[in-house]
């Protein structure tokens, strides 16, 4: 078991190539997707608190807020493994390529392994940094002065060890998603039968592309707070 982890993770090629001559099984990619599921919700439950508290006096319900939050989170990687399982092979259409969506589907969630880490090393450190943050309170009047919510919500964000986590956060983000990258060039180069320059086109232009996104939001943030 250990073996074929090594391989998706540091010889991808040899991991996919070996993979085709199995019969497709979407159920490991799928576990995959839910551990990282699982540590997403888990680090939206520590950030969905600081709102909750924050809101706490207005009447919003802290369950509602953190409940959503966390489902959100739980739910959101498995429709991104569709959506990006989706962008990847209508791409490679462009390029002629060849193979069944449910082979491009079980590719891309096996190249979700590197975010596990990722989504356990954002977990760690949402777990030393968040309980440092001091949370404003937004009481039932400020609710009628939409600068006082502004304010409190800058306060929050602005918070020394809310910004150090965010920025964190990003930095370790687009690290693991540059790693899932290479395991998806690799898989799609076999599940859609593309040149490895192809592959490369195919998965490099949508996530570059969202990692320029990440580093400009990471920039606005920083310019903001």
């Amino acid at each position: 078991m250990i073996s074929p982890i090594v391989d998706l993770l540091f010889h991808p090629n040899v991991f996919f190539k070996n993979l085709m001559t199995e019969k497709e099984n979407l159920v490991p990619p799928a576990l995959i997707i839910l551990v990282i599921g699982i540590f997403g919700a888990a680090s939206a439950y520590l950030t969905s608190i600081l709102t909750a508290n924050m809101l706490g006096t207005t009447g919003f319900a802290p369950s509602v807020i953190i409940g959503i939050a966390v489902i959100f989170a739980f739910f959101g990687v498995f429709v991104s493994w569709a959506i990006i399982s989706g962008i990847f092979y209508v791409i490679s259409i462009v390029f002629k390529g060849n193979g069944e969506f449910s082979r491009s589907l079980e590719i891309v969630g096996y190249g979700f392994i590197p975010r596990i880490i990722g989504s356990f090393i954002t977990l760690v450190f949402a777990l030393v940094y968040l309980p440092q943050v001091i949370v404003p309170k937004i009481t039932q009047d400020m609710l009628r002065d939409p600068q006082a919510v502004l304010n409190a919500t800058k306060a929050l964000m602005s918070d020394p060890a809310m910004v150090q986590f965010y920025r964190i956060s990003m930095v370790v983000t687009i690290v693991f998603l540059l790693w899932s990258m290479v395991c998806w060039i690799c898989g799609m180069k076999y599940a859609r039968q593309l040149t490895l320059r192809n592959a490369a086109f195919c998965v490099g232009i949508p996530v570059i592309l969202y990692i320029l996104y990440l580093i400009c939001a990471m920039f606005l943030f920083s310019a903001l707070y």
